[in-house]
């Protein structure tokens, strides 16, 4: 493939990746919309996954010819009833949701690091610092707790000023 090719090859591919764009585009849209707010909520590590991969099938449907609209259109809708189906165990049966959903993590407690916790989810001290103070605090010891929720994201509880 020579340098003129790999900038454009043809209109037809053009049109396809047009035509065949917005189609997906819509059944990705109807699907979320269909499967409710659940798959558009903060993510957790299982969901982010799911996301990542409907992205990836739809860049596939898109700039794969070989995938056929249908065929893509069924892969979304495999995902998005595999995520649905998960979400739904998840409520339904707790051992379930252990399996698939991480647990919230303590990673400090009245002013002091929970070092083994730390090292466990892979969290600097420094990491958990920031969240004390984009709270409001100025150190550890200004922290009550810091909570590493199951989608990432670090709850923090300041100490009452006296």
């Amino acid at each position: 493939m020579n340098w003129r090719e790999m900038l454009f090859q043809n209109w037809q591919g053009i049109g396809r990746t047009l035509f065949v764009g917005v189609l997906a585009y819509i059944v990705l849209v109807a699907f979320l919309r269909i499967s409710g707010k659940r798959t558009l909520a903060k993510l957790n590590a299982f969901d982010l996954v799911v996301t990542v991969a409907l992205g990836s099938t739809l860049s596939a449907i898109l700039l794969q010819e070989l995938i056929a609209l249908a065929e893509g259109t069924a892969a979304l809708a495999l995902l998005i009833a595999m995520q649905f189906a998960v979400a739904f165990l998840s409520v339904r049966w707790k051992g379930f949701a252990k399996v698939v959903r991480s647990e919230p993590t303590l990673l400090i407690r009245n002013g002091a690091f929970c070092d083994g916790a730390l090292r466990a989810e892979r969290v600097t001290r420094d990491e958990a610092l920031g969240a004390v103070r984009s709270a409001g605090g100025r150190g550890v010891e200004d922290a009550d707790f810091v909570i590493l929720e199951s989608d990432g994201t670090m709850s923090v509880g300041l100490k009452a000023q006296t």
